[in-house]
């Protein structure tokens, strides 16, 4: 239950929690290791790992390359432009956040994304599903110096949308989106749907709640009436 000052603004992170991008990731690896005469990988494979970035990605598909590697770095670089080729093939909107998304906008509560996915990647992808021009901030892995853990980022978005951090929720599916809400000052929610990896240990992050769906969002947000919890924003 959520027992903290209702938040006015929402901020998310962006694959495996306000998108379900992995589909197109999957495709991309499985291009990569085709040309390379390697077995394809199921999604139940690549799923875990996604959120972690391109690195842990291409590391699924190529355990035995040592990471930061001249080789390793080749496929990597070849695995992100099959993906940039085909970002949003498959990629959608998580079953629920439109909703969710549509409520926001209803109460005039801004949304923003805070990604470490780069901006050449981020941007084309949330064009062609029609959310950069709704969403209140992006901020990319590049748009600063410094990424997430780390809480600039989160602190940029804030501003840009003009709420104290402390009254904005931030939505995570990984740790290090935990940790950069936390020293943000936000309300950390840990997205359950997610690409949580259990290696992880989820159970012991310093969540503020857990959304099992993304409608369980909006409790923690300062709706004007208690019957937009259930979608009825009339």
């Amino acid at each position: 239950m959520n027992t903290t000052a209702l938040a006015a603004a929402a901020l998310f992170d962006l694959d495996g929690t306000l998108l379900d991008t992995a589909p197109d990731l999957t495709a991309a690896l499985n291009v990569l290791l085709a040309e390379e005469r390697r077995a394809a990988l199921s999604l139940a494979t690549v799923r875990p790992h996604v959120s972690t970035g391109a690195i842990a990605v291409v590391h699924t598909g190529f355990p035995e390359f040592e990471v930061g590697s001249a080789g390793f770095e080749a496929l990597r670089l070849r695995f992100l432009d099959h993906y940039s080729a085909a970002v949003a093939v498959h990629t959608r909107l998580f079953p629920g956040f439109e909703q969710v998304l549509a409520t926001l906008e209803a109460h005039a509560l801004p949304w923003g994304i805070i990604t470490n996915k780069a901006g050449w990647l981020t941007e084309p992808l949330l064009d062609a599903l029609g959310l950069r021009t709704r969403a209140a901030c992006v901020v990319s892995g590049d748009t600063l110096k410094v990424r997430k853990p780390h809480p600039d980022p989160l602190l940029l978005a804030a501003e840009r949308i003009g709420v104290p951090a402390a009254d904005c929720v931030y939505v995570g599916d990984a740790l290090r989106d935990v940790q950069a809400a936390r020293a943000a000052g936000m309300v950390p929610l840990g997205a359950r749907y997610g690409y949580l990896n259990e290696a992880e240990q989820p159970e012991s992050w310093p969540v503020a709640g857990w959304l099992d769906k993304p409608q369980d969002l909006l409790p923690w947000l300062r709706l004007r009436r208690s019957n937009a919890i259930n979608g009825d924003v009339s």
